[in-house]
């Protein structure tokens, strides 16, 4: 099975830059996509249900803002939107998918914000969200758990860590987070691979820094202990284009 997640910082926008070309010719089982910025009003019939796909859309109820989608091969068991929690659920960053085999989170985590204004907000929403997932794991679920996760764990997952070290997504109790979450049994799949630095996922648009490779990695496929001896590959896909952020995946056997 190959999943894949890529924030694509707008669908409408990346639809015009072959994305559904994408989609064909990578033909994973599933596909997680953050920032779609829409509602599926807005969607053209070929981005609702492209070919082999059914797909699932939770969006903000502020317009052209956050928003999340999930297109599966599989036909899910159940569908949730959200935690239960109005504040977060409103910003249509979150959908979980419960399928026969696993649980899949597909989550477009808080920025930080202008002035670090947001901060206290996503570390809300990370408390809220390993409440959720730690309920679920206790249950003996098998989770996966991907999406833009807005922070860089270490100093080896961006590009210039001591001159971020006082901006959102890099900031100690962001940070601290992640290793809270791993902490609790949850594993970075990329890791597991890889322990080299240079391999980023979100390049800032403002400064050409894709140009330079100045990036982040902020994009991540989690997964739980009980999943391990199925996980096979876990990839960062730097060569496609399209959006500021590129698509990362996993193969489970």
């Amino acid at each position: 099975m190959r999943i894949l997640s890529w924030n694509v910082n707008g669908i409408r926008a990346i639809e015009k830059k072959g994305f559904l070309d994408f989609l064909q010719k990578e033909s994973p089982d599933i596909l997680c996509l953050q920032e779609t910025k829409c509602n599926p009003e807005q969607l053209t019939d070929k981005l609702l249900a492209p070919k082999e796909y059914k797909s699932y859309w939770s969006s903000a109820e502020k317009k052209g803002y956050s928003g999340v989608c999930i297109y599966t091969k599989e036909e899910p068991v159940s569908v949730k939107h959200g935690f239960g929690i109005e504040e977060f659920d409103s910003e249509g960053r979150i959908l979980i998918l419960e399928f026969k085999d696993f649980d899949l989170f597909n989550i477009y985590y808080p920025n930080g914000g202008a002035a670090n204004k947001r901060v206290p907000y996503k570390l809300d929403f990370y408390k809220a969200f390993l409440d959720h997932a730690n309920k679920l794991k206790k249950k003996g679920k098998k989770l996966i758990i991907c999406g833009d996760v807005n922070t860089a764990h270490n100093e080896i997952d961006l590009a210039r860590p001591k001159s971020n070290e006082n901006n959102t997504g890099f900031l100690p109790e962001e940070r601290a987070w992640i290793t809270k979450f791993i902490d609790n049994g949850f594993i970075d799949t990329f890791r597991q691979f890889n322990n080299e630095p240079g391999h980023y996922t979100w390049w800032d648009y403002k400064t050409k820094a894709r140009e330079r490779d100045v990036g982040w990695r902020i994009d991540y496929f989690f997964i739980t202990e009980n999943l391990l001896s199925k996980l096979k590959k876990a990839f960062i896909m730097k060569y496609i284009l399209g959006s500021d952020h590129c698509p990362t995946g996993i193969e489970l056997q």
